[in-house]
């Protein structure tokens, strides 16, 4: 058996570095990717979907350095759901349920140069955003 995902989108915050007690390097990256369509009265729709991915060894670092908020990525690697094998589920802020789509990244490719926002071609600072869903 075999999966494989591939997701291009943008960091909606600056990436996590973190090690491990046996000090292997993790990173936690939280990336937007978004469907565009029209519906059948031709009014333009849109919907985020957020992925939590982790990414390790040399190349968590590498993202640690490079990435911030609003880098556009690459990311290839492997689904990770709960016990049961699906996403996990939580509490929004307003009550309603949603759920975490997780990922462990192969290969992370940088498609914006160091400190560029893809959404507005300006530098940009760190900044926390706490809206996300993890």
């Amino acid at each position: 058996m075999y999966q494989h995902i591939t997701l291009i989108g943008n960091l909606g915050r600056d990436p996590e570095l973190r090690y491990t007690p046996a000090g292997q390097p993790v990173t936690d990256l939280s990336v937007a990717t978004k469907e565009t369509w029209k519906d059948q009265s031709g009014e333009k729709k849109d919907r985020t979907t957020w992925w939590k991915i982790s990414v390790w060894g040399k190349q968590a670092e590498n993202c640690n350095q490079f990435l911030v908020k609003g880098s556009r990525v690459l990311v290839e690697g492997t689904l990770r759901g709960d016990e049961g094998g699906n996403p996990r589920t939580y509490q929004k802020k307003d009550g309603t349920t949603g759920a975490s789509f997780e990922m462990t990244a192969k290969d992370v490719r940088f498609l914006s140069a160091k400190g560029v926002s893809e959404s507005d071609g300006q530098s940009v600072e760190k900044v926390a955003v706490d809206d996300l869903p993890f």
